[in-house]
């Protein structure tokens, strides 16, 4: 407020001038308490007893205080040194409320993220950007375009904390998130990876029906962690080239549904799609969408995955690994609710220790009539009493080498195995074992094991044929006996 008097305005409190002499004043403040805690209240000569002390002490933590809520940084750009390395969208405009777009504004923070701190770089000479983040701020931002990265390249970096929504303009053939350089642009790398040690953690994508989720492409190591990524119209998540891209705690569906939708029939669109190899997918569930797993490059692994998008008897797949020839991908610890695995020419193939249910079960197609180094072991298959075996095949298959489908369970379903035991008894010369109901591959029997036990006599015995899938026992005279028999399609 202001005072007059004499013909002199003295300006107090909030007036010009008034927060400095406030500010003045509570430094000379803090000076005096720091020298009564260094030297005590007696004349500042150090002396005095236990309750001084104590005063002292409350003294230069009580200015401590003070000091350090002077001192605080503030935030105000995000590109300020106090901020660090932590840029939040909202400083650059992004409406955290959806209600317009928030396109270029989250870009520019990208772009500023993306200035390297140092000449620090990672691998092939990809900038080191400190550990980057740009921050959503729990808002809801609504986008028209994808949100591309700088093709200068960079790692070290992550975005998080908010959720993203298509726009009705958004384009049909992008993603909202894409970690992949603008098209037509180098990037400054010398290797085949533009991003390294990239993370997308916690974060709400709405596609709109319209794009994609998230597209990874040529990128290096990269986590995708705790996302959920719903209305997708091509898919919730791609990858493409690079390496080690790991999706982690992530649900990802077409449409919102908890099971038993109406308009199952008609889901379209692909949870995740794996075009690369040495990725991890775990702990992911995805509940609509015409495939699940997508999967096209070798060597990728899949555990703690639940499956229920469409299920196969509507025309869907669970998890489609489609690398005839060259598979090199590993299934496990996971929940087929309905949904099949369905495999092209498997080789180096594995599903074990996985949940089957309402006829779900793996599918082995044969493209050029291939199945080398596959394990299908260790599984549960729970159907409908509808004749559908756990394991199926799709065309014939002329190599089949080191295929071990066994100690495998089910319940109103056929169990299927690459390994069999029967036995049959007696009174003749000619003793057949019938398999045809639970080899997996017909007219193939690779190894035979026998045994004839007699009730009187002990007579002359030869395996006489194998053809079919049936075993054939003769003797030389008839006699009253059992055959027990064990069979292995494998012949190593």
């Amino acid at each position: 407020m202001r005072k007059k008097g004499s013909g002199m305005e003295i300006l107090v409190g909030g007036g010009r001038g008034g927060g400095l002499a406030v500010l003045l004043l509570l430094l000379a403040l803090m000076g005096g308490a720091e020298a009564f805690a260094r030297h005590g209240a007696g004349g500042f000569n150090g002396r005095g007893g236990a309750g001084e002390r104590r005063y002292r002490d409350l003294a230069a933590g009580r200015m401590q205080s003070v000091r350090s809520s002077f001192g605080a940084p503030r935030r105000g750009l995000a590109t300020s040194p106090a901020n660090g390395r932590v840029f939040h969208v909202t400083d650059y405009g992004a409406d955290p409320t959806g209600a317009t777009d928030a396109t270029a504004a989250i870009k520019k923070a990208i772009a500023d993220a993306f200035t390297p701190p140092s000449n620090a770089t990672m691998t092939g000479g990809i900038p080191d950007l400190g550990g980057a983040e740009i921050h959503l701020d729990g808002g809801t931002y609504l986008i028209d375009g994808p949100l591309t990265l700088p093709a200068s390249g960079g790692g070290n970096f992550k975005i998080h904390s908010g959720s993203l929504r298509a726009s009705s303009e958004f384009p049909t053939d992008r993603y909202l998130i894409e970690l992949s350089a603008e098209a037509g642009t180098a990037s400054s790398s010398n290797s085949d990876y533009h991003y390294e040690f990239a993370t997308l953690r916690d974060l709400m994508l709405d596609c709109g029906y319209r794009g994609g989720g998230v597209s990874v492409v040529d990128s290096l190591r990269t986590s995708i962690d705790n996302l959920f990524v719903a209305h997708f119209g091509t898919d919730g998540i791609a990858v493409r080239g690079g390496h080690e891209t790991y999706v982690r705690d992530t649900y990802l569906g077409q449409h919102m549904t908890a099971g038993h939708d109406p308009g199952e029939r008609s889901f379209t669109g692909t949870g995740i799609r794996l075009d690369g190899n040495d990725n991890s997918v775990t702990d992911v569930v995805i509940f609509s969408a015409a495939t699940g797993i997508l999967v096209t490059g070798g060597a990728n692994a899949i555990s703690g995955v639940h499956c229920y998008n469409k299920a196969t008897g509507f025309g869907g797949v669970g998890i489609h690994v489609k690398v005839p020839g060259l598979t090199q991908t590993w299934i496990s610890n996971s929940y087929m609710d309905y949904t099949s695995i369905l495999a092209e020419d498997p080789v180096l193939f594995h599903v074990s220790g996985s949940f089957f249910m309402g006829d779900a079960n793996v599918v082995l197609k044969a493209v050029n009539g291939v199945a080398r180094g596959v394990q299908v072991t260790g599984n549960l298959f729970h159907g409908n009493d509808k004749g559908v075996d756990i394991v199926q095949l799709d065309g014939a298959f002329k190599t089949v080498e080191q295929v071990y489908v066994q100690q495998n369970a089910a319940s109103g379903m056929n169990v299927k195995s690459t390994s069999a035991r029967g036995s049959v008894e007696g009174n003749g010369s000619v003793w057949t074992v019938d398999f045809r109901s639970s080899l997996l591959f017909p007219d193939r029997i690779g190894h035979v094991q026998y045994s004839l036990v007699a009730a009187e006599a002990f007579p002359g015995h030869m395996l006489r044929n194998l053809s079919g899938n049936q075993v054939v026992v003769a003797t030389d005279k008839a006699v009253s006996a059992r055959v027990h028999v064990l069979v292995d399609q494998n012949s190593d």
